[in-house]
């Protein structure tokens, strides 16, 4: 199986966020349309269906990967939470 570079997702996740915040100040077609587009690209990217999932397995990811690199959030400069939907 083939696994997503955490680069990329982390990327992902942080578009997706800033596009959720941007949907609840004002919704506008445009914030709308690029937010599907950034969901369904995460959904495909992380193998799920829905973007609870996506979001989770993103999470568990990048969790990993840090892990692997022997750092921590902060190091990364995350706070270490997972990213709410």
């Amino acid at each position: 199986m083939l696994v997503p570079d955490p680069k990329t997702v982390r990327q992902l996740l942080t578009r997706y966020a800033t596009l959720r915040i941007a949907q609840a100040e004002r919704q506008t077609p445009a914030v709308a349309g690029e937010l599907e587009e950034v969901t369904r690209r995460l959904c495909v990217t992380m193998g799920t269906a829905g973007i609870h999932d996506a979001v989770a397995r993103a999470d568990e990811l990048l969790a990993r990967a840090r892990t692997d690199r022997g750092r921590s959030p902060e190091a990364d400069g995350e706070s270490g939470l997972p990213l709410a939907v």
